[in-house]
């Protein structure tokens, strides 16, 4: 039975380095190649260390790293949806959750439930702890736009205004 256990969970982390291929529209800091998915969730995990302190009152900084880890990863088969593209933002729910079904589906019943909870808290936003983890998700790009002088807005034809 353990063995069986140790299978599921190996098969997600095989499956979930795919998001390493996973290519954002943000470029570095430094501009000199697009962000993937998965240090756009490390970046976000380290940020909600460092940036604890500003948290509101009752956030629990530990639920919002595993959520900032967790959230991204349903992008391993929907893609990383542009904040911009209309179209696909339309379908972007569904197709997330279609893949969270699949994806978290891979590991032991209670795993998977609790990483679903997890991605379920942070897209509902709700909580102050979903709050504040989806606040250092609209603010990483931000700062890196600031850092590579706007090279997102820039490529993609995006005014300030």
């Amino acid at each position: 039975m353990q063995i069986n256990r140790l299978t599921q969970q190996i098969q997600f982390i095989i499956e979930i380095d795919r998001l390493k291929q996973v290519i954002r529209q943000t470029l570095l800091t430094d501009g000199s190649r697009w962000e993937n998915s998965a240090e756009h969730s490390w970046h976000l995990a380290v940020m909600a260390i460092v940036l604890a302190e500003y948290a509101p009152k009752g956030v629990d900084i530990f639920h919002a790293i595993k959520m900032l880890l967790i959230h991204d990863l349903v992008e391993i088969d929907a893609g990383d949806t542009f904040c911009y593209d209309v179209q696909g933002n339309e379908s972007k729910a569904v197709r997330e959750a279609q893949v969270a079904l699949r994806l978290f589906g891979l590991l032991p019943a209670d795993q998977g439930s609790e990483l679903r909870l997890l991605w379920d808290e942070f897209e509902a936003g709700e909580t102050r702890t979903a709050k504040f983890a989806a606040v250092l998700d609209r603010i990483q790009p931000l700062l890196q736009n600031v850092q590579n002088g706007g090279g997102t807005l820039r490529t993609h034809n995006i005014s300030f205004i």
